[in-house]
């Protein structure tokens, strides 16, 4: 047998388990594919991260609670203003009615 032959001969040998390597490897990824559908894995990542997400924002909320409490404040005072708006300055802003000074209009 020539070199020429032998080699052909190892990378036929070579090839032929590249070949079997990548249809184990494109089986598997069939079976895994048909375990677990693409929607449910892409949940389970979403899912993941957001639980990431909610445990980096917990221990950052610890770390800093004077400017949680701060913004907390902030946005509570924000979404009161008019109430405390119109007990600051005495009239209700909900009332249509016109002051007393001005003249009506005429029909």
């Amino acid at each position: 047998m020539s070199e020429i032959e032998r080699r052909m001969i190892e990378d036929r040998t070579l090839r032929d388990a590249a070949l079997a390597l990548v249809k184990a490897d494109v089986a598997h990824l069939q079976a895994d594919l048909n375990a677990r559908s693409v929607g449910t894995r892409l949940l389970d990542r979403v899912t993941e991260r957001a639980s990431d997400v909610l445990d980096e924002a917990s221990n950052l909320a610890k770390d800093n609670r004077g400017v949680l409490v701060a913004l907390l404040a902030a946005v509570a005072l924000w979404f009161s203003r008019n109430p405390l708006i119109a007990l600051f300055s005495g009239r209700d802003d909900g009332d249509d009615a016109e002051p007393d000074d001005a003249e009506p209009e005429d029909a």
